[in-house]
C-alpha cells in the first residue's frame, strides 16, 4: 500500500484537501443563505487554494519552492503552476465586484506571506495576528464573496454568517497551533504558548458556544440548521478535546480540515431528506 500512502501525501501536501474544505464551506453558505453561486467561482476558489496555498507553505523562502531539488517538491510545484493557470482562467468569467473582493483578500494573503515589514517580517510573523488573518480571509473567501457573487446585500444574517464562519475558522486552527506548539518560534505569542494546551482548549470551547449561539441569533432559524450545527458543534468540541502538543501525523492535516467537508455533507443530507418529504 505505499503507493496509496504516497497518494494520500501529496493529496495532502499539495493543499488539494484543504481546497474541498473551502468548497464545502462556500456551498454551505449557498444552501443556508439560498443562492446560486456561479460554477466559475467555484473553480476559481478551489483551484486558487491550491496555488494560493501552497505558495503560502513553500513560496516564500526561493530555496524551498522556487529552486526546488527535492522532486516532490518538484511536483507539488509543478501541480500548483497547474491549478493556479486554471484558476486565472476562471477568473474571466467573474464579475467586476467578485475580482474586486479577490484583490483585497489577495493582497491580505500577500501580507500575511511575504516579507513586507523591517527586518524581512510578514504579518504572519506579528505575535497573535496569524489565526485572525487566516480566520479573515476564510470568512472573507467563503462567505462575503459567494454572496457577492448574486447580490451586494449584506443583510443581517449574512452578517452573522460571516462572524460564525470566523468563530469556526479560529476553532479550527487551535489543533494546529497545539501541533506547531514544539516548532513555532517563541515570538509568535500563538494560543498555546500563551496559555498552554489546555487554556488553548478551553477558548476553543468558548469561542464553539459562540459560533452554535449564533446559530439562534439569525432571522430564518430553520429545524436542519439546528440540527446540522448541533452536531457539527459536537465534533468541533470533541476535535477540540483529542488535541494534543504529540498527536498523529494525520491528525490536524487530515481529520481537522475534514470537518468541514463532514459539516457539508450532514447539511446536504438534511436538505435532501427535508425536500423529500
Amino acid at each position: 500500500m505505499a503507493w496509496f500512502k504516497r497518494v494520500f501525501d501529496f493529496y495532502l501536501d499539495a493543499s488539494i484537501h484543504v481546497a474541498f474544505a473551502v468548497l464545502s464551506l462556500m456551498h454551505i453558505t449557498a444552501l443556508t443563505v439560498n443562492i446560486n453561486v456561479d460554477f466559475r467561482l467555484y473553480c476559481f476558489i478551489f483551484f486558487g487554494t491550491i496555488g494560493c496555498y501552497n505558495f503560502v507553505k513553500y513560496g516564500v523562502e526561493a530555496h524551498k519552492y522556487i529552486l526546488v531539488a527535492n522532486r516532490y517538491h518538484k511536483n507539488i510545484q509543478f501541480f500548483s503552476i497547474i491549478c493556479t493557470l486554471i484558476a486565472i482562467y476562471h477568473s474571466f468569467f467573474l464579475s467586476k465586484q467578485v475580482l474586486m473582493g479577490l484583490l483585497v483578500l489577495g493582497g491580505i494573503t500577500a501580507l500575511y506571506a511575504l516579507p513586507v515589514l523591517p527586518r524581512h517580517r510578514n504579518f504572519r510573523s506579528l505575535s497573535g495576528l496569524k489565526i485572525l488573518i487566516v480566520a479573515l480571509v476564510w470568512a472573507g473567501t467563503t462567505v462575503i464573496l459567494p454572496v457577492y457573487s448574486e447580490t451586494s446585500q449584506m443583510n443581517y444574517d449574512i452578517q452573522l454568517e460571516t462572524v460564525q464562519r470566523f468563530l469556526l475558522v479560529l476553532v479550527l486552527l487551535v489543533p494546529f497551533e497545539i501541533r506547531d506548539l514544539k516548532y513555532d518560534h517563541a515570538d509568535l505569542k500563538t494560543l498555546p504558548q500563551r496559555l498552554g494546551v489546555v487554556g488553548a482548549r478551553r477558548i476553543g470551547y468558548v469561542w464553539v458556544l459562540l459560533f452554535y449561539t449564533i446559530t439562534f441569533l439569525k432571522s430564518n432559524v430553520e429545524p436542519t440548521l439546528i440540527i446540522s450545527n448541533t452536531v457539527f458543534g459536537l465534533l468541533l468540541l470533541l476535535a477540540l478535546y483529542r488535541s494534543k502538543k504529540n498527536q498523529s501525523k494525520y491528525y490536524a492535516s487530515f481529520w481537522v480540515e475534514a470537518l468541514p467537508i463532514i459539516w457539508w455533507s450532514i447539511v446536504v443530507l438534511l436538505n435532501k431528506t427535508t425536500n423529500s418529504l
